[in-house]
């Protein structure tokens, strides 16, 4: 560790001391954090299940085409790794069904099974990086008319239920195999662009599928079902099936996850608020962040107001151990090396941020009405050297400092990703 990154920490701890804070506290909390990082960042959220495999449809839109993706599952897990080395603590990977290693051959997904993910459990286990898992229920031909679980053609709903079934399993097996429960997650796309008549009907179809998904019981060890809930999306900005409402009813009834994503919401909705209603009737909660700008668009993670709002939440909540944590944006604008590093990183940011933070003080001026003193002392906050903590955290985990991600960035696209055609 150099004597500048020593020095700063110094003062650091000197100056968070001064507000009751330890820095050092703030540090090992952060380490028990793991956060999911997601796969699909990438590859576009193409998949593997056939050489040329692009997203197409499903209320998913992904922008861009800066070189250099993941043509296969080796190429991505080989950028996992980069990207792993280069974010302090342990953490998790958040899998996509679409991501098997299917060996060429056409594998549909009511036929996925837990063998064509053998390759990603060995590098799970020898990275130690648990695995969390979804269903894929879009870029296919069964959801072109906008419905799969909610459908009302009893064909193409059962070939999701399929699909779902299987999924469950395969998390199963994830668990079991890491000795760490698999977070399962439920997002469809189903919805409608234009008004519809019968909202009751499809959330009913909806209710009696997800049951029939649901209907084997999996050891809580080994897998925890999560539903996202979703506002609107690209050809579904008049009606969502698994609205807000239907999926939090739904989780609350059945003993399930709530998903939110903050990309999910009014842009103007502030997802920070739910967090403490939501833990309040759920035992656990499950959390996709994101940046939206306009819509469902996600942009890479970055230390915005957003983020430090939700992640001081998350910390205030003293439930840190009952919300699980997974990324979810897809930018192919940019080198998707660097978006993943970004995101994870402005994640754990603001995390730290979070917990160096006096709250028993900011409580009591709460307490007491004195909302200026309150007010005074997060402004203060602002401008405390929490880079030095971080650096100091960086160094200590053995990852690049802020200064070094660019060129870390630069030179594994220069010697890897540049190669690729």
């Amino acid at each position: 560790m150099s004597d500048n990154i020593q020095k700063a920490w110094e003062i650091a701890v000197e100056q968070y001391g001064d507000l009751g804070i330890d820095p050092a506290k703030a540090i090992e909390n952060l380490k028990k954090v793991p956060l999911s990082i997601h796969c699909w960042q990438g590859d576009d959220v193409g998949g593997f299940e056939t050489a040329d495999s692009v997203l197409s449809g499903g209320g998913i839109q992904v922008t861009g085409n800066y070189p250099g993706k993941a043509r296969n599952a080796e190429e991505l897990r080989a950028d996992l790794d980069k990207v792993y080395s280069m974010i302090p603590g342990s953490h998790r990977l958040n899998l996509h069904a679409i991501y098997g290693d299917f060996g060429g051959r056409k594998v549909d997904r009511d036929e996925i099974e837990a063998g064509h993910f053998k390759e990603w459990m060995r590098w799970s286990s020898n990275n130690k990086i648990p695995l969390d898992f979804n269903g894929s229920f879009f870029s296919h031909p069964k959801a072109d008319d906008g419905f799969t679980l909610s459908s009302k053609d009893k064909g193409i709903r059962d070939f999701w239920i399929e699909h779902a079934r299987r999924v469950r399993l395969i998390a199963a097996e994830f668990g079991k195999n890491q000795g760490s429960p698999c977070i399962e997650n439920v997002w469809i796309p189903d919805g409608m662009k234009d008004i519809p008549v019968d909202r009751m009907g499809y959330r009913k179809v909806l209710k009696d599928a997800l049951d029939e998904v649901f209907s084997e019981e999996l050891p809580a060890e080994f897998v925890k079902d999560a539903v996202e809930t979703k506002l609107f999306g690209i050809g579904s900005e008049a009606f969502v099936v698994g609205s807000h409402e239907f999926y939090m009813g739904y989780a609350q009834s059945r003993g399930k996850l709530p998903c939110l994503d903050l990309g999910h919401f009014h842009p103007t909705e502030l997802i920070a608020d739910k967090i403490s209603s939501t833990l309040l009737f759920n035992e656990e909660l499950l959390l996709h962040v994101s940046r939206p700008m306009r819509w469902d668009s996600d942009h890479v993670v970055v230390l915005n107001d957003d983020i430090r709002f939700l992640t001081e939440e998350l910390v205030r909540s003293g439930a840190l151990d009952r919300i699980h944590i997974g990324l979810d944006f897809f930018d192919a604008t940019l080198n998707r090396i660097g978006a993943w590093s970004t995101g994870a990183r402005s994640t754990l940011k603001g995390l730290l941020f979070a917990m160096l933070e006096p709250t028993d003080i900011l409580k009591a001026f709460e307490e007491e009405g004195d909302y200026y003193g309150r007010i005074a002392l997060l402004e203060r906050l602002k401008t405390m050297p929490v880079g030095a903590v971080w650096d100091y955290y960086c160094a200590q985990q053995g990852v690049p400092f802020e200064a070094d991600i660019f060129s870390e960035v630069k030179i594994y696209e220069k010697e890897i990703l540049g190669k690729r055609s």
